[in-house]
């Protein structure tokens, strides 16, 4: 009778496994490149659906996934730097299917974050997004953001104010209303309203995201005019090592290096930067009046940054960072000013299933601002500004393809500075929550909608920013339109500000400010096929109780005061193509219009036609390659008018600003695997303003620079 059972059972389980073959389908093939049909190896294939049912291709290109059920399903197949491809499997048994992926050879395969703050790739975002990825950095030679921005980005310019500190004007907002992240979070200090840019160097970049317009209803106060978010590279190698230096004119020298290990669940990055220059003498003072200054003060900084990943298992990650930044700038022989920011951080991401994800944060950022007496080697602080803030962040996925993202923040902000009476201080704290639905109606159709809360204690200021983004799909076209809300908020300097402007007059701040509000409207048209990339943008952005300073005649100073409604209305036009032959072309243009009305304490400086150029060649060979590059800058005339009494705002004087362009020739080297060399000719053409005044280019003709970059880890 037991022999009997055994061999049923037997049988039986012969019976049941033919049964489960028979339910399974096998499929196979290989994935290769279209253009050369070179096989791609690590090639990803899955299951759209089922995320765990997956493989990759070996060293031939070929791979084997068994599929548990005889059903309908959509393969996926992924490869980095290439296009995407789907495949809708009928339900049935076996079948061999292969895959030829075209190079992603102009980045719409890029996943980004800053627009939606959930994952989604270029092509697919609503609202209109330019990247600027780590390739690009390298093609010219950028040291900090500055340096970047300006030769990649029509439309922004950086300029000189008073005592030589930097401030921005992009497509007519100033640096308070254009917020810069580094991973999403927040930066402490601000010159002039500004932020320290040379904080913002771009060792260890994977890629920077930039949205243009209002983005308070996800990022708050301060993204009136724009965000920019600089993303961290995060090694995936067992181990990398790199060193790099670059030497220029006036003494222009840069070393860095960064070191990153992953072992088992842990992760390890460490960056150092210095760099160093000497001051620029534009012209010789006894050749006459030439400009409004005739040097640039020279300076030094060091940049350290850590950055630690854990991930005890699938669902959890932990991030920790750390970071210390010093900068130290030659006013004169006998004082300099020296700058120091202390940040750090703590991030923890935790995936529940397919559906749920939620990431909490802490972060921590303190700049001081000192002045160092060489005689008397005394180093006082007279300013300091201090951040701490948390954060939640949730998202939930429905029907698998529609995201809803809940947030909210929490900020202590304190800030001592010189310019309050006698050197006090003032805090606050600001709080806000927001919700975002980003709905995929269909493949082509996609609607994201969201609505966010803010409130800031000292100027008991409540706000409510709303946007809705929608997009279309039509063959390679894609249709965007958008509407959002801009909002910021009286700062702490603007309402307790009581500072002495060098026994001229006082500058006063005002504690009834109302916070500036904007309506930005925007429409583009997007147009993508293989190699090519054509997207025109039309904004029209209506801002209103824009905060600027105003004279008051009975305080005989400056005070703070909010300003009539102003109207900005733009056009950007951007162009990319890339060449199997390794030729590649970027054209980008900006037209920006600047209305405010006639008697108001503010006028337009903002240059109406700018556009950037790139035209580049790379081809590379086994243990060889190269880059040949030629970027440009072109920056028309503005026409303007200045107030020539400070005390009325009735008499003006028509001042014209030159135009001018600005060419930079860069010239890289791969040579074996790791070493890499880049020449560089800044300013081509020798262009050297007639007058040197705060919008014109401190240059003194053409300057040459070189540097070398050693990944050690590549050469073993």
């Amino acid at each position: 009778m037991g022999k009997r059972l055994r061999g049923f059972c037997l049988i039986l389980g012969c019976f049941l496994s033919v049964f489960a073959a028979m339910a399974q389908q096998m499929v196979s093939g290989i994935v290769t490149d279209a253009a050369t049909g070179e096989p791609l190896i690590g090639a990803s294939i899955v299951v759209k659906s089922e995320k765990n049912i997956g493989t990759v291709t070996n060293e031939d290109g070929k791979y084997k996934l068994r599929l548990p059920e005889s059903k309908a399903y959509t393969l996926v197949v992924t490869y980095i730097g290439y296009v995407s491809q789907q495949y809708d499997l009928e339900a049935g048994k076996g079948k061999e299917i292969n895959f030829k992926l075209e190079e992603d050879a102009i980045g719409m395969e890029t996943v980004v974050v800053t627009g939606t703050r959930t994952p989604k790739l270029l092509k697919d975002v609503p609202i209109v997004t330019r990247v600027i990825t780590s390739d690009d950095i390298r093609k010219v030679d950028a040291t900090n953001i500055q340096d970047l921005l300006q030769i990649e980005l029509p439309g922004i310019e950086f300029s000189y104010s008073m005592d030589q500190q930097t401030s921005l004007n992009m497509q007519g907002f100033g640096g308070n209303a254009v917020l810069f992240l580094v991973d999403g979070e927040r930066l402490a200090g601000e010159t002039l309203d500004n932020i320290d840019y040379s904080r913002l160097n771009l060792d260890n970049v994977e890629r920077i995201e930039i949205v243009k317009g209002a983005a308070s209803s996800l990022y708050g106060s301060n993204a009136v005019g724009g965000v920019v978010n600089i993303i961290t590279r995060e090694s995936t190698e067992p181990w990398t090592a790199n060193v790099n230096a670059r030497y220029g004119a006036h003494d222009d020298q840069r070393y860095g290096g960064s070191v990153s290990f992953k072992a088992g669940k842990f992760n390890n990055t460490i960056n150092v930067q210095h760099t160093t220059t000497d001051p620029i003498e534009l012209f010789d003072s006894s050749e006459g009046n030439k400009g409004d200054y005739n040097q640039v003060y020279g300076n030094h900084t060091w940049n350290f940054k850590e950055r630690l990943v854990y991930n005890p298992n699938d669902r959890l990650k932990l991030t920790a960072r750390a970071g210390y930044f010093f900068k130290e700038r030659d006013k004169s022989a006998s004082d300099v000013d020296r700058y120091r920011d202390y940040n750090a951080g703590l991030k923890g991401n935790y995936i529940f299933n397919d559906k749920n994800n939620l990431e909490l944060a802490y972060a921590f950022d303190q700049y001081d601002k000192s002045g160092f007496d060489k005689v008397k080697s005394l180093d006082i602080r007279d300013y300091s500004n201090v951040q701490n803030s948390i954060r939640a962040l949730y998202n939930y996925t429905f029907s698998g393809k529609n995201t809803v993202t809940v947030g909210g923040d929490y900020m202590t902000d304190y800030l001592m500075s010189y310019q309050f009476t006698e050197g006090g201080s003032h805090k606050q704290y600001t709080a806000d929550g927001f919700v975002q639905f980003d709905l995929n109606l269909s493949d082509r159709f996609n609607v994201t909608t969201g609505l966010r809360y803010d409130y800031f204690s000292e100027a008991d200021v409540q706000n409510v920013s709303s946007k809705l983004g929608i997009m279309y799909k039509w063959n390679n076209c894609s249709l965007r339109a958008s509407y959002a809300g801009g909002f910021r908020a009286p700062t702490l300097k603007e309402m307790y500000m009581n500072f002495d402007m060098a026994n001229i007059f006082m500058i006063y701040g005002n504690e009834n400010l109302k916070p500036e509000e904007s309506q930005n409207f925007s429409l583009s048209a997007e147009y993508i096929k293989s190699r090519y990339n054509v997207t025109i943008t039309g904004y029209y952005n209506l801002v209103d109780n824009r905060i600027t300073t105003a004279w008051d005649q009975e305080l005989k100073g400056m005070v703070y005061t909010n300003i009539s409604e102003m109207k900005v209305v733009g056009v950007d036009v951007n162009a990319a193509a890339k060449y199997p032959c390794g030729i590649g072309v970027r054209l980008s243009y900006a037209y920006t219009h600047e209305h405010i009305a006639k008697g108001e304490p503010i006028l337009s400086s903002t240059r109406p036609h700018t556009a950037t150029a790139r035209l580049e060649y790379d081809k590379s060979w086994k243990k060889y390659g190269f880059n040949i590059s030629l970027n440009g800058r072109i920056m028309s005339k503005v026409t303007t008018d200045e107030y020539t009494d400070l005390t009325s705002y009735e008499e003006t004087e028509r001042v014209t600003y030159p135009g001018y362009t600005m060419w930079k020739l860069n010239f890289s080297q791969r040579i074996w695997e790791g070493i890499n060399i880049n020449m560089t000719v800044d300013n081509l053409f020798n262009y050297k303003p007639s007058y040197y005044y705060s919008n014109s280019p401190s240059t003194t003709g053409t300057t040459f620079s070189a540097g070398v970059s050693i990944d050690i880890d590549k050469l073993f």
